[in-house]
């Protein structure tokens, strides 16, 4: 099976390593490309592009932000026949992120984040290791740090269109101790659009603090749309 893995904002492609070794072990031909975390038609486009010039059914996994991507590919979704979320936005018609996170007190990430003159949001290091990667080793949290990608913080207030994910068969993975999206709205996201869920006891980070358990939900879905 062909798999695309879609980062999210304040990572990188690199995210999935330990995801991509396990998939790769199993057969599948495994793509995670890199996202440019402006607009969310920029990045939408990059992903059609990725998915366009696979050989055949894809099965889509995004984190955080790259659930967003992948939720808005709406019915235009070349190849793909499968969506999994890894404590990834799953908003409905007319949602934003901004408007989301807006409820309420910020999460601990969100209350940290930066933003530049130049529109662009980052976590600081400290926040970063504390509180985006804290169940990670923090030698390596301090990697993911370093090879972060910021995100245009206009990206926040784009609208979602048709949800992908009314179209597709979605599994989710709720982050229990997720410090950057609530894990409660990780549970509304999987209950709507009718997910089937594993909870896992994580941080927001789920892909790389659970590899393991990342790869055997992507392995989930593929069963489940070629069975």
């Amino acid at each position: 099976m062909n798999i695309v893995l879609v980062h999210g904002a304040w990572a990188d492609g690199s995210s999935w390593r330990g995801v991509i070794g396990r998939l790769q072990q199993a057969g599948h031909n495994v793509t995670a490309p890199q996202f440019p975390l402006t607009t969310l038609a920029d990045n939408v486009a990059r992903l059609r592009q990725v998915l366009a010039v696979q050989d055949g059914p894809t099965v889509v996994a995004g984190h955080s932000y790259g659930g967003q991507i992948m939720t808005a590919l709406g019915t235009d979704a070349p190849n793909a026949v499968a969506l999994v979320y890894v404590a990834g936005f799953g908003l409905d018609e007319g949602e934003s992120i901004g408007a989301l996170l807006g409820q309420g007190e910020p999460t601990p990430a969100v209350a940290h984040i930066r933003t530049g003159d130049q529109g662009f949001a980052w976590l600081p290091q400290d926040p970063f290791v504390d509180h985006f990667a804290p169940d990670v080793d923090p030698a390596d949290a301090n990697i993911m740090y370093a090879v972060q990608q910021p995100l245009a913080w206009s990206a926040l207030d784009d609208v979602m269109g048709t949800p992908a994910w009314k179209n597709l068969p979605s599994w989710y993975a709720v982050a229990q101790h997720d410090e950057v999206i609530p894990p409660d709205a990780e549970r509304l996201f999987a209950q709507r659009m009718g997910a089937t869920v594993v909870e896992l006891a994580s941080s927001h980070v789920v892909m790389v603090s659970h590899a393991e358990e990342t790869a055997d939900l992507i392995e989930t879905a593929v069963q489940g749309v070629t069975e």
